[in-house]
């Protein structure tokens, strides 16, 4: 299994099935904070739901699609990156994440996103890597700009949430940018 070190104490590794009582209990501390920032399918509860979405990432990973990373912090699971959507084809990829409390405020999140969009440019050849976040989720918005992302518009009320419509940033950065800026 490849771990990869954000930090002395961090490092970054793949999410995959066996991990499902780790992760139900991660989402049981992350849960409140996450729930309004990231997908409904994805903040599950129970080990059995862990277990879902973490092999609906293993399918999508095999067969190309998206794929789910760890963040582990002190031997603790405090969050993670993920490509939600990856489509080679096209040269598009969409970069995500999500952390508990405890994982906040530590440079992990935007430091394991650099190295998933390394990957999908240097390695994969991507062109294009998208971040999609709510609007008033300040502290996503920092991430895409600390990955030299740029804002590319606003959809309107594109993020339903408990009965109410919230609008949704879509940045991105290309891949002779990211190339510029990483060389």
């Amino acid at each position: 299994m490849f771990s990869l070190p954000l930090r002395d104490d961090a490092c970054l590794r793949p999410l995959e099935s066996w991990h499902a009582e780790e992760f139900a209990a991660h989402l049981d501390r992350a849960r409140e904070h996450i729930r309004p920032w990231v997908g409904a399918g994805f903040v599950t509860e129970g080990v059995d739901g862990a277990r879902g979405t973490l092999r609906r990432y293993g399918e999508r990973q095999a067969a190309d699609g998206g794929r789910l990373y760890g963040i582990w912090r002190d031997g603790t699971l405090v969050g993670g990156v993920m490509f939600t959507d990856f489509d080679a084809a096209m040269g598009v990829c969409e970069v995500g994440c999500w952390t508990e409390p405890g994982g906040e405020g530590h440079g992990l999140v935007t430091k394991a996103c650099r190295t998933l969009l390394d990957w999908a440019f240097t390695v994969r050849g991507m062109h294009r890597a998208e971040w999609h976040c709510r609007a008033d989720n300040d502290r996503s918005s920092a991430v895409a700009e600390r990955l030299g992302m740029t804002l590319e518009g606003v959809r309107r009320e594109a993020w339903p949430f408990e009965g109410a419509r919230y609008d949704k940033q879509v940045w991105a950065v290309l891949a002779h940018e990211w190339k510029a800026d990483h060389s």
